[in-house]
């Protein structure tokens, strides 16, 4: 393999190494702008789309032992990796592609399961890790709370009737 192309598949496995979530999109017919937009929204999340050569992201995703992306890396691909909040990259790319007919899912790879198309979009309805958090949080304080309340009002019935 030539000195660049290794530099390439190298600059891609380091991405997905450093990533526990991979997304696959065909972005065909999509604008400078419109890229530069799905860019910013991304980077939100600490995430980010890359232009990739198919056969460069096959070596590269081989290396990293991920499942077979050889069926979705048909046509032009992005990849879109890193961040923490896999939910919330994917809200932003389903919405993106929603926007932009130009622009669709192929496929997504989590903790080294590979998503279809269905999935990821499933995946980007579900809330935040925080978001699941703050329910959990919820669902834990909500019996505490209601016990507070019934001790206090039988404490103030207690000093009504006294």
């Amino acid at each position: 393999m030539r000195a660049e192309k290794q530099f390439l598949v190298d600059e891609v496995a380091a991405q997905l190494a450093a990533s526990n979530y991979l997304l696959l999109a065909n972005f065909t017919g999509v604008t400078v702008e419109n890229s530069t937009s799905v860019r910013d929204q991304l980077r939100v999340h600490g995430a980010e789309y890359h232009v990739v050569k198919n056969s460069i992201l096959n070596i590269a995703a081989k290396q990293a032992n991920l499942p077979d992306l050889t069926p979705h890396l048909i046509g032009h691909t992005a990849l879109v990796t890193g961040g923490k909040n896999p939910t919330g990259v994917a809200k932003v790319l389903v919405s993106f592609f929603k926007d932009f007919s130009k622009l669709e899912v192929k496929a997504g790879v989590l903790d080294a399961k590979l998503l279809s198309k269905s999935e990821v979009e499933a995946l980007s309805k579900l809330p935040s890790l925080d978001g699941i958090r703050a329910q959990l949080l919820s669902l834990l304080s909500t019996p505490a709370s209601q016990i507070v309340r019934l001790l206090d009002a039988k404490r103030q019935k207690d000093e009504t009737a006294a």
